[in-house]
């Protein structure tokens, strides 16, 4: 990637942040529209986590680091402390390793 694409990136990503913060008082959204922010910022988050667990170099990671990332959003959905989440996730995923499982 080249300077120039990079310091574009960043000029349009400083103007879009810009933007939210100048134009919050200005622009009302109804609230189906709120609603549906919302639930795209999910999926993409979603997304990013089915794609960062399940992929690797291209193919499938193995259901170990999957089996991780179910018992880590397990973990956070029943509020466990985030520190408690993170060994607990990993723990799931080196012992499934460490029998093994690819």
């Amino acid at each position: 990637m080249t300077w120039a694409a990079v310091l574009a990136l960043a000029a349009g990503t400083y103007l879009v942040r810009l933007a939210g913060v100048l134009l919050r008082d200005r622009v009302t959204l109804p609230p189906r529209a709120s609603r549906l922010a919302d639930l795209g910022a999910t999926a993409l988050l979603v997304a990013l986590v089915a794609s960062a667990a399940l992929t690797e170099d291209g193919g499938f990671a193995g259901w170990a680091r999957p089996a991780g990332v179910v018992v880590g959003g397990v973990a956070a959905w029943l509020k466990v402390p985030f520190v408690l989440v993170v060994v607990l996730a990993a723990g799931t995923t080196a012992g499934l390793r460490a029998l093994g499982v690819p």
